[in-house]
């Protein structure tokens, strides 16, 4: 097996495989016990040739792999891929170019929501993976033959799926559905953690603009900590602390010691004065837009029934176009279609409004209507 852990090893690798057509890629790293990935392998294989680079070598320099990323001529094939590209963006500064995610293309190709790795080797390439060394410690030297076999096998069996289903979509005029949902993938912003948006991560259910200012101010003085130091979130505090502590904000640090979600000693510690003066600032800063608040009012509940109708009639023409329902339209889709509250539906646009949101719309109007046929729900149009 060809190991490249030396600069000069991996410009060689990156000569080699300039004029390769695709490029089948994977990761492995370690996240448990910092903020920011820790990159400990990258799996390469394309025809013909196949490697593993080792990132933790030491004195290797990454960047002409960086560089090959950016390739135009080479299509980069991952697997679920939006990790992969989140280390490669925040490490090389680096979004694959042009790229090919087959979890996305196999739901496009009938293989259902979220197919795994797993299924797809053992429907297309007819092999079965063995999971045992998944959740080995990558970061540890030397690596057994175990490990490197299971890691070069996320990629060398990626080759035969890209194959597959490059050419099912071709066949059925799917690849700019594909190519619709990579592009989303590509978005820089999906990537950049900036800690004045991390409160969007704790899903505040509330237009209360005092909670919401003080869930900022922690959500964000909690994500720099995290990334200056290089820890999880929780290892700064929990987010139950966070909401805990924003609904009844402690004026002192011996009421921050009070809370319950806190700590033993944390008021006192250097994390706890940060948090007090992260209150104070959120005690004076300018709230975020509330949930639906960005769409000038709260969204009515949506009726049980309407949602009902709408998730049948998108499992049946999830069915009959052969694609996995959840990425046509979402939970979300679905209630704001509901309540006819169409802004920003991706279900009504582009081949996701062919397949599903021209005739949710339908539904809607009365136009059409879900009927049983022979035990079997069915569409039917209805005749003005």
């Amino acid at each position: 097996m060809r190991i490249v852990d030396t600069t000069d090893g991996l410009k060689a690798l990156v000569t080699e495989l300039a004029g390769a057509p695709y490029l089948a890629l994977d990761t492995e790293f370690m996240r448990d016990q910092t903020y920011w990935p820790k990159l400990c392998l990258i799996q390469v294989a394309a025809p013909g040739t196949e490697a593993i680079i080792d990132p933790l070598a030491e004195g290797i320099d990454l960047t002409p792999f960086y560089e090959l990323m950016k390739q135009p001529g080479i299509v980069k094939v991952l697997h679920a891929a939006r990790q992969d590209i989140e280390i490669f963006f925040h490490q090389g500064h680096a979004i694959p170019e042009p790229l090919f995610d087959s979890q996305i293309a196999a739901m496009v190709a009938g293989f259902g929501d979220a197919a795994s790795y797993e299924t797809l080797c053992r429907k297309i390439a007819h092999v079965e993976i063995d999971k045992s060394s998944r959740f080995t410690d990558w970061s540890r030297r030397p690596l057994s033959q175990k490990q490197l076999d299971y890691a070069i096998g996320d990629v060398t069996h990626l080759r035969t799926i890209y194959e597959y289903l490059k050419k099912q979509l071709e066949k059925t005029n799917r690849s700019a559905w594909v190519q619709e949902e990579i592009a989303a993938l590509q978005d820089p912003g999906l990537y950049e953690l900036q800690p004045e948006n991390a409160w969007k991560r704790l899903k505040p259910r509330t237009t209360n603009k005092r909670f919401l200012a003080m869930v900022a101010s922690l959500a964000a003085w909690r994500e720099r900590e995290a990334q200056t130091r290089d820890i999880p979130r929780g290892r700064v505090i929990k987010d139950e602390a966070i909401m805990e502590i924003a609904a009844h904000p402690p004026e002192s640090a011996d009421a921050l010691e009070r809370v319950r979600a806190v700590p033993r000693g944390f008021a006192n510690s250097r994390l706890g004065k940060g948090l007090m003066e992260a209150l104070e600032e959120g005690r004076h800063a300018t709230p975020p837009a509330a949930p639906d608040q960005d769409r000038g009012r709260r969204r009515r509940e949506p009726s049980q029934a309407v949602m009902d109708l709408l998730k049948t009639l998108l499992r049946l023409r999830a069915e009959a176009a052969g694609v996995a329902p959840r990425l046509i339209a979402n939970a979300d889709d679905i209630e704001r279609l509901a309540v006819e509250d169409d802004a920003g539906v991706a279900a009504l646009h582009g081949w996701r409004a062919e397949v599903f949101g021209n005739d949710a719309i339908a539904l809607r109007k009365g136009d059409l209507a879900i009927a049983l046929e022979n035990g079997e729900a069915v569409v039917v149009e209805l005749e003005d």
